[in-house]
């Protein structure tokens, strides 16, 4: 039978949010970086075709 779970409380819950912010704050921080090492041509991890205009 299901039981009920107790409440987590606020400072657990800030403890995780705040978390899972910093880790979409660093995902963004390094797409950006390789973003702008591609459009620079400084990048070596990545590798994409360079078209004539």
């Amino acid at each position: 039978m299901a039981v009920p779970k107790k409440r987590t409380s606020l400072s657990k819950k800030m403890i995780r949010k705040t978390f899972w912010k910093n880790k979409g704050y660093w995902t963004r921080l390094k797409a950006f970086s390789l973003a702008k090492s591609i459009f620079t041509g400084n990048s070596k991890s990545f590798f994409c075709r360079k078209y004539k205009r």
